[in-house]
């Protein structure tokens, strides 16, 4: 008999949440960093300090920022829904980074067949959009570029680097308190 997951408690430091949950493509050592690092355990499981599927068993609205590093894909488990649950999960003015790799970049030879695939960074904004999320109007491309001079500084979109970077942010329209109507008296007699 499967057991269903216990919620984990949104995790705050001070008045914000500042908490970051990062799947990554493999698992990190136990204490790295602070926040929640998941990684893919088969089709459509996540492994880390909580095993799961989709929907993670977090509280809506917990997390400050998401890190998709590599896991995303165009379609399937980690297409829609795994945006979708990324941007549950974020805070109003949380923000998404999605990296993936740049179907532009010469460096796609090296990871053809490995089960990683490439998308435009159009594409990819689309899809955030789609998920309720607003994402940047420029990409960062990420990684070695191909050039014979390295450059560690990140370049305004992709161009030929490996990877490229998209910021996303949830952005909620806040409930509006609405006043009350103020009553017309009316003369007893006259129409309505």
């Amino acid at each position: 008999m499967a057991t269903m997951p216990v919620p984990l408690p949104a995790r705050q430091t001070g008045p914000h949440v500042h908490d970051w949950l990062g799947p990554l493509p493999r698992a990190l050592p136990d204490g790295t960093g602070r926040g929640l690092y998941l990684h893919p355990d088969g089709e459509g499981r996540w492994s880390g300090p909580v095993a799961c599927g989709l929907p993670l068993p977090l509280p809506s609205e917990s997390f400050g920022a998401v890190v998709l590093q590599h896991v995303a894909r165009p379609s399937g488990e980690c297409g829609a829904p795994l945006l979708e649950e990324a941007a549950r999960l974020l805070v109003n003015g949380g923000r998404l980074s999605l990296l993936v790799l740049n179907p532009l970049a010469p460096f796609r030879w090296r990871w053809r067949g490995s089960g990683f695939s490439a998308s435009e960074p159009l594409s990819w904004r689309r899809r955030l959009r789609e998920a309720g999320l607003v994402p940047e109007p420029v990409s960062q491309g990420l990684g070695p570029a191909w050039s014979l001079q390295a450059s560690p500084l990140p370049q305004q979109g992709p161009g030929l680097r490996a990877a490229y970077l998209l910021r996303a942010e949830k952005r909620a329209i806040p409930l509006t308190p609405v006043r009350q109507r103020r009553v017309v008296s009316m003369a007893k007699g006259a129409a309505a």
